[in-house]
């Protein structure tokens, strides 16, 4: 298993560490709801260097980009960023990703998830027709996030940079915690707020960062959060998890990502999309949430009335916020639409849900 630079940090607080995507990443510190409720009412760090990170250079950097995502990045000025995914040949998905202007039409920096890391630089690669220059920075950038209502005002002392004001989706460069060069942007994938910090790690930046933030946050309830809490807290929001509710079989409109899908452009299976978008799809991913006691797992069928399988959930948790056991899942359109009754095969049993409108309230 790889380390990130803050492995020795989440062991030394005490974290349940497991393997994930290659990775030796905590699971949770002082538990799941605890963190969970940290990151919704004050503030979270989360160590997310295992994210992957791909710098884009030169005068076809844009065109590239464009060819290979679904969204229009020619809208991106420098300082914004954009969520995107790149569309396979079969108009499935090979990742969900984030694209950040560093330059216009010159330097682009694409963020992808940490599983996918090998699979989407070759993707990029087979199709750079004009020999873009290319670099993998993945494994010398630290990614911290630092989520939640009170995060920025907790950070704002380490920076001159004007976080308070960031804009959801743009980004500033500059001097934090006395390290130079630090991009903090305002993303995540919490829904709560708040901002992610991208840093290379050289010499000693990485403990002076962590560290600093720490000092300033600490005595003011910031706590560390591991992905156990991650993931309950994009699911509370109906953000998709590529590898559970989207891959490389389901389509960006079967996904609800409709509005990342501009076809203003061509890009790949842009003719395949559009085809879908005009015909309509059969199956959609729904929100729902249930009606009788039981949790939802990935994997889980889901039925009608009659017992017939109409679909199979996604994801699935008990809402730490909202004390219900809400999922996400694959379902034939007809039962997509608000207020539709499904029924989640538990074991042997059936128990009845209903598809409900995505943030999960």
């Amino acid at each position: 298993m790889k380390n990130t630079a803050f492995t020795s940090k989440h062991i030394a607080l005490g974290a349940k560490m497991a393997e994930f995507a290659g990775y030796n990443m905590p699971i949770s510190y002082s538990g799941i709801n605890d963190e969970h409720a940290a990151v919704r009412k004050n503030a979270g760090i989360f160590d997310v260097s295992h994210m992957g990170e791909f710098i884009l250079r030169g005068e076809h950097a844009l065109d590239l980009i464009q060819r290979i995502t679904s969204n229009d990045a020619s809208k991106l000025k420098k300082g914004q960023a954009q969520y995107s995914c790149f569309p396979n040949d079969q108009a499935g998905i090979v990742d969900d990703l984030l694209v950040y202007c560093i330059e216009e039409n010159q330097v682009y920096m694409l963020v992808v998830n940490a599983s996918n890391i090998e699979k989407d630089w070759n993707w990029i690669q087979k199709h750079n027709r004009h020999h873009v220059e290319m670099h993998n920075i993945s494994d010398k950038t630290c990614l911290l996030a630092i989520q939640g209502p009170n995060a920025t005002k907790m950070l704002q002392a380490l920076t001159d940079m004007d976080l308070l004001n960031l804009k959801y989706y743009t980004f500033a460069k500059g001097l934090f915690a006395g390290v130079d060069n630090v991009l903090v942007s305002a993303t995540g994938y919490t829904g709560a707020g708040g901002v992610e910090i991208y840093f290379e790690d050289k010499g000693d930046d990485a403990d002076k960062i962590w560290n600093a933030i720490f000092e300033t946050g600490g005595p003011q309830g910031l706590k560390p959060v591991g992905l156990g809490a991650r993931d309950t807290l994009r699911l509370e929001m109906g953000y998709c998890l590529y590898g559970n509710d989207i891959d490389d079989n389901t389509s960006p409109l079967e996904a609800g990502l409709g509005w990342i899908t501009k076809f203003t452009k061509e890009f790949t299976s842009s003719l395949a999309l559009q085809s879908q978008k005009t015909e309509g799809v059969t199956r959609r991913l729904v929100g729902f949430e249930m009606v009788e006691k039981g949790i939802p797992r990935h994997g889980y069928e889901i039925k009608d009335f009659e017992g017939a399988t109409i679909g199979v959930v996604t994801s699935g948790t008990q809402s730490p916020s909202l004390g219900k056991a809400i999922g996400m899942g694959y379902v034939q359109s007809s039962f997509s639409p608000i207020g539709s009754d499904i029924y989640v095969k538990v074991r042997d049993k059936l128990l009845q849900a209903r598809v409900t409108k995505i943030p999960f309230n």
